[in-house]
């Protein structure tokens, strides 16, 4: 009996050593996949408790009302109240505010602390930042080398000292502007001496940035897309952390998408494009072990950009950086 016993706990281990790292319980999550055209609230349990269908993403957020501001298509931006499921603001940038007739994708929103949403027009290449009536309160000129309504941007991220943090996938560089639209700081996003390959999984490679975040130390912190990691540079533009493709036990990166700095320091990092035999949200810390993943092809797919960390453990999540 205890030989058999002992062979039974082998084969348990060795399944899941296969299957990858251990999904742990106790993270409320917002996610969205747009091959699934899912956006969902996850509750601690791994259950779903709300959904909303909708087309292509790359940002969401939960305010902190509770409601839900993301994106239905490459152009129109809501607000939804999930009690309801019923859109309460919205804002179509295919014709709103002169862009009417013009090739025009959003990438990147932000709901501000004066009441106005961010929005990042690709194509037009402009930051805009509109009234709850939709009139234009500010805006922001981008510069962009490689102009492609697709690629011009991906996260934007309006910052405390009034600046804005943009990353340019087009142009594999992160820039921060100032409320002028001056270019006040720029990191072009190293290839480290690797060709690029074509394609959106594994197989791909090069610098097309997804997002950046501005740590406290003053560092930024950016997902380099399918460079297959996350970099840390200093203001001078030295690369003092990084993480590769195959630094995670059993875990491969593709498209390393979103990223959120949680208030203990753990990074989660959306992992996008990397097929069934991943998980497609990783929780790390800085010395680089798994301490969480979330792992769902049945009700998110291959492209499950972004995510937002709610509550770890019944404790809601407040001040992480994303």
């Amino acid at each position: 009996m205890r030989r058999f016993s002992v062979a039974l706990l082998a084969v348990l281990f060795l399944s899941q050593s296969l299957a990858g790292p251990l999904q742990a319980a106790g993270r409320r999550f917002l996610a969205a996949d747009s091959s699934k055209k899912t956006l969902a609230l996850i509750d601690e349990d791994g259950q779903t408790v709300w959904q909303h269908q909708i087309g292509p993403l790359h940002d969401l957020h939960q305010l902190a009302d509770g409601h839900i501001l993301c994106q239905l298509n490459w152009t129109r931006v809501v607000e939804i109240d999930p009690a309801t499921d019923e859109i309460v603001w919205e804002y179509d940038a295919a014709t709103a505010n002169g862009n009417e007739g013009k090739k025009v994708e959003v990438h990147a929103f932000q709901r501000l602390a004066d009441g106005n949403t961010m929005i990042v027009e690709s194509g037009p290449a402009r930051i805009i930042e509109v009234a709850p009536n939709g009139q234009i309160a500010r805006e922001i000129p981008l510069k962009v080398e490689n102009p492609h309504p697709h690629r011009d941007t991906r996260l934007v991220r309006k910052l405390d000292s009034g600046n804005y943090l943009v990353c340019h996938e087009g142009d594999g560089v992160v820039r921060e502007y100032d409320a002028t639209g001056a270019v006040v700081w720029d990191f072009p996003v190293p290839l480290f001496g690797r060709q690029r390959r074509k394609g959106h999984g594994l197989e791909a490679y090069g610098n097309q940035c997804f997002a950046a975040l501005r740590l406290k130390n003053g560092n930024t912190l950016i997902s380099t897309g399918n460079g297959h990691g996350i970099i840390e540079v200093t203001p001078a533009g030295k690369v003092v952390w990084q993480l590769q493709q195959d630094d995670l036990p059993g875990i491969r990166l593709a498209w390393v998408t979103t990223l959120e700095v949680l208030p203990g320091g753990n990074i989660v990092i959306g992992n996008c494009h990397a097929g069934p035999d991943n998980p497609q949200l990783i929780e790390i810390t800085r010395d680089k072990e798994v301490v969480w993943t979330f792992h769902d092809f049945k009700r998110f797919g291959n492209a499950l950009t972004n995510s937002q960390i709610l509550a770890i453990d019944g404790k809601p999540v407040r001040n992480s950086v994303r």
